[in-house]
């Protein structure tokens, strides 16, 4: 049985190595072998670099970064002695972590309850749960709840109340759904779980934007898919008002995503284009029809998560939401993933997926085999929010989320001015350009002085977007000035260097 559990190519290594770069001024210049030994290590302890990934042959590894084999061997002789490699004739070298080590940080992971209260979260993307309306509607539904436990509880499809509810709320976007359109699911994540199982084999190619949501990217990567990233571009007819810190809001690149739909042909595309996570970007709907239409033409599928497309805090009352994909191209193959942790509270794990009646079926079918169904009272908690309490939910969250953004765009340029970032109109986040400074520095450092930071390279792939994080909005608006200028004391150690032990210093290599 082999000791690692997926495999480096040496072109993926490459450029993960070309993106570690050391913070502040170069250090003096040291043996090669030492400076890929500790990109590599920088690698792993930064969870960029799974422990036991394969890594490639000393040959391989020598051509792609055009090195001596004598270089390379060298450096996994000593990451070996470190503890950071094992190797075995016959299976190779992969990554682990030497005794007694703590594993990598992630960022994305919630903070414990009982590190709370030491701890800064800027990683989790999530808002407390919108009181008092969720008590009342606990309390409604436990009233509710005698009537479903005189059965088994099963429901496959989920509660006939909340697929009603849910058809209904799109059917108020713009988007007329009827019930049976509707899949109920343990949260967004896990409608995204069961349509990768059904609809993308392992080697399939999926198009996916650059940079993209975190989460959905690695499970996409475990299920063994292609990703074919295709870059945002920006407007170039932006005018950047007081708070957009001179950065345009990003657009989808609609002659890559041409190029990629016509020359990769990939199985799903997956898109967010409502108030995207990361960059918070709104896509207009000629946008949309654009790539339904090249989508159409290729035979892919196309995968639109919703799961902020109620987050509207900063869009004018004047100037209307862009109706849902599946509202613009009845003909495209579309399936749309929705959920109630983004609105409402990320505690109940309710998701949706929207599709065709026959997909819903399969689906249903299948996840039988995984978690049966959804819990039976967080369901009926969601079917009462989504009901009467819903406007004043959603304004009470709106408020919110549109104080602490103003909150930040005051506070950051001022104690970071290097820092930039496209102001957006909605969403849970803000994508902000580091100045140089490498995001994955950032979140090693904040994690010694208990600032939680999501490095940008989460929302990418083989190293890119090293140069930027993402800031929720989740932090109260009168906490947001103390939160920056502890993020601002976490980037000044950074600059320094101060992540790093004396010697350990991780030189880039010129590949």
């Amino acid at each position: 049985m082999a000791d690692w559990h997926s495999t480096v190519t040496p072109p993926a290594l490459a450029r993960l190595l070309a993106a570690t770069r050391p913070p502040g001024p170069a250090p003096a210049r040291r043996p090669a072998y030492r400076a890929l030994a500790g990109q590599i290590r920088q690698l792993v302890t930064e969870g960029r670099l799974p422990v036991g990934a394969r890594l490639p042959a000393e040959r391989e590894l020598a051509t792609v970064l055009e090195l001596s084999r004598t270089t390379v061997a060298t450096a996994y002789e000593t990451l070996r002695g470190d503890g950071y490699l094992r190797s075995r004739r016959g299976a190779g070298s992969w990554t682990t972590l030497p005794e007694g080590a703590p594993p990598p940080g992630d960022a994305l992971h919630p903070v414990p309850p009982d590190e709370q209260g030491r701890t800064l979260d800027l990683g989790v993307a999530a808002l407390p749960a919108p009181q008092p309306w969720l008590g009342a509607a606990a309390a409604r539904a436990v009233e509710q709840l005698p009537y479903y436990a005189s059965g088994h509880g099963h429901y496959p499809t989920g509660v006939p109340v909340l697929r009603e509810a849910v058809a209904r709320r799109y059917t108020e976007r713009g988007l007329p759904t009827t019930p049976d359109q509707v899949l109920i699911t343990t949260g967004a994540m896990g409608g995204l779980h069961l349509i990768q199982r059904a609809l993308v084999g392992r080697g399939d190619r999926v198009a996916v934007e650059a940079p993209s949501y975190a989460h959905t990217l690695q499970a996409l990567r475990l299920s063994g898919a292609r990703l074919v990233p295709v870059p945002y571009a920006y407007r170039t007819d932006h005018r950047p008002g007081p708070q957009d810190a001179l950065v345009p809001p990003p657009v989808w690149d609609r002659d890559e995503w041409q190029r990629v739909l016509r020359g990769a042909a990939p199985k799903l595309a997956y898109v967010i284009p409502d108030f995207h996570n990361p960059t918070g970007a709104l896509i207009d709907e000629e946008q949309r029809r654009e790539l339904l239409a090249a989508a159409r033409a290729a035979g892919s599928i196309v995968l639109v998560d919703e799961t902020t497309a109620e987050l509207d805090w900063g869009v004018p009352e004047s100037e209307p939401m862009p109706r849902p994909m599946a509202a613009l191209d009845r003909a495209a193959q579309v399936v749309t993933v929705g959920s109630a942790g983004k609105l409402l509270w990320g505690g109940l794990r309710i998701g949706w997926v929207r599709a065709a009646p026959a997909l819903v079926r399969r689906l249903a079918g299948e996840r039988v085999y995984s978690d049966v169904g959804t819990p039976v009272l967080e369901q009926l908690i969601a079917a009462e929010l989504l009901g009467e309490p819903l406007p004043a939910v959603r304004a009470h969250q709106l408020d919110r989320l549109r104080a602490t953004a103003h909150a930040f765009a005051a506070a950051l340029p001022a104690r970071l001015p290097g820092w930039s970032f496209p102001m957006p109109t909605g969403g849970l986040a803000l994508w902000v350009s580091t100045d140089g400074l490498s995001g994955a520095t950032l979140a090693g450092v904040g994690e010694r002085d208990g600032v939680r930071i999501a490095s940008g390279n989460r929302f990418g792939s083989d190293g890119a977007f090293e140069q930027h994080i993402r800031i929720p909005l989740t932090v109260p608006a009168a906490a947001v000035p103390a939160a920056v200028e502890r993020l601002a004391a976490v980037a000044a150690r950074a600059a320094a260097g101060g992540r790093l032990g004396p010697g350990d210093e991780a030189q880039p290599l010129a590949v």
